[in-house]
């Protein structure tokens, strides 16, 4: 959240005094000693909120928040007046100020209204980006989430095989998300407006996938765990999928396909006909910069879906899902956002119980999966990356029992 105040008033003192008593709060004021200079900070892009005093020679604090509120109606305007006149204070609040204060204001009083003011903003502003995102069209920037290398690389890799009319193979560990990366690719295409079917090949013999190819005709047909569609229906597959069809098929495991095919459990022609095009999804602990970024976002889905108001995230609360291993991935995050909302946060806290020396291993087994993740898995590039001499690097994977070769793709 922004901590940014434009702070307008045309009495240096008093302006000076409020810049320090936010500064104090880890504000960041930004001064102007009128409407003329503070109106070039007053954009609907502005990330903060603005602090002005009401009489000013020349254009007062009622033409500001008229100026402000012709160019973004949604930005807070809290006014300060040194005279105790309800008449004022009734006309700014029905001009559409935020708030209204009597100088001299105590601190405790004005950081309450700026704290609001900023939250308000802040929730302004987010509502701002995903409805661009939305109208944007572009559904991996709205649908995947995270701030990392890979999940930037995920995204560009979803945009590039959307674009193409070829088989996708979509793989990662369980809970990160395999049939949403396939919706996201499927809405990405020029099949978007066609249908997006979803199928457990579990279920499906040569008739009920004959089936679900007629359903997704003209769009896309998702088969979840294709390794375990039968070996009948694996033949049927790839009679189809030779013999060219209108449906596009993507296909997605949490399993070793390589080893399901020298198992028999997955016909070898099927897989090396899926292989030609892999989405590999990078598992939480290969990012663990991204969990306060997933986890604020499903606190609010599930708030909203709660009809609850999303509770704070403290950074105790943060550093408790951070020291987790998260196996179960993204739906496993999902399902504490929830519990954290309804005001059940039993596994962070264990976390955040933890003491000092087992909170830091997790925190450095993270960070060693992250930089393998980042290198494809090569060691020596990885131990590069994080600055440490090989052999330090390979005694720590050996004390945290992580193999480099599970991180390649």
């Amino acid at each position: 959240m922004s901590a940014r105040v434009l702070v307008v008033d045309d009495d240096a003192a008093v302006r000076e005094a409020l810049a320090q008593t936010l500064e104090l709060a880890d504000l960041d004021p930004v001064t102007a000693g009128s409407f003329v200079v503070a109106k070039d900070h007053i954009t609907a892009q502005f990330d903060g909120v603005i602090l002005s005093d009401i009489r000013m020679p020349g254009r007062d604090g009622f033409h500001l928040l008229a100026h402000a509120r012709r160019v973004d109606e949604d930005l807070p305007v809290i006014l300060l007046t040194g005279e105790g006149d309800i008449p004022m204070a009734v006309q700014a609040m029905r001009d559409g100020a935020f708030g209204f204060l009597e100088k001299p204001c105590a601190p405790r009083d004005l950081l309450a209204v700026l704290e609001r003011a900023l939250k308000t903003r802040a929730l302004v502003l987010e509502n701002r980006r995903l409805r661009d995102l939305v109208e944007s069209g572009d559904p991996a920037a709205r649908m995947l989430f995270g701030q990392s290398e890979q999940a930037e690389s995920l995204r560009a890799r979803v945009r590039r095989v959307a674009t193409l009319e070829t088989e996708v193979l979509i793989t990662g560990a369980p809970g990160t998300g395999i049939s949403k990366v396939a919706e996201v690719i499927h809405l990405s295409s020029l099949r978007s407006k066609a249908p997006f079917v979803k199928r457990a090949a579990a279920d499906l013999g040569p008739e009920g996938l004959g089936e679900a190819l007629e359903a997704a005709a003209g769009g896309s047909l998702f088969l979840d765990e294709v390794s375990q569609l039968p070996a009948a229906s694996q033949l049927t597959l790839l009679e189809v999928l030779e013999t060219g069809r209108a449906t596009r098929l993507l296909a997605g495991s949490t399993r070793d396909l390589r080893a399901a095919v020298e198992e028999g459990a997955l016909n070898g022609d099927l897989y090396y006909r899926l292989e030609v095009m892999p989405v590999r999804i990078p598992s939480l602990s290969e990012r663990p910069e991204d969990i306060p970024v997933l986890f604020r976002h499903y606190v609010a889905q599930a708030a909203e879906q709660a009809g609850l108001q999303p509770p704070e995230i403290g950074p105790d609360h943060m550093a408790g899902l951070m020291a987790q291993d998260w196996p179960g991935n993204a739906r496993s995050l999902m399902s504490a956002a929830m519990r954290f909302v309804l005001g059940m946060p039993e596994d962070s806290a264990k976390a955040a119980d933890m003491g000092l020396a087992d909170q830091m291993a997790r925190v450095e087994r993270s960070l060693l999966i992250a930089a393998l993740g980042r290198q494809n898995g090569h060691a020596s590039a990885a131990a590069q990356a994080l600055k440490l001499p090989r052999k330090t690097f390979y005694d720590k994977l050996a004390r945290h029992g992580i193999r480099a070769e599970d991180y390649r793709r």
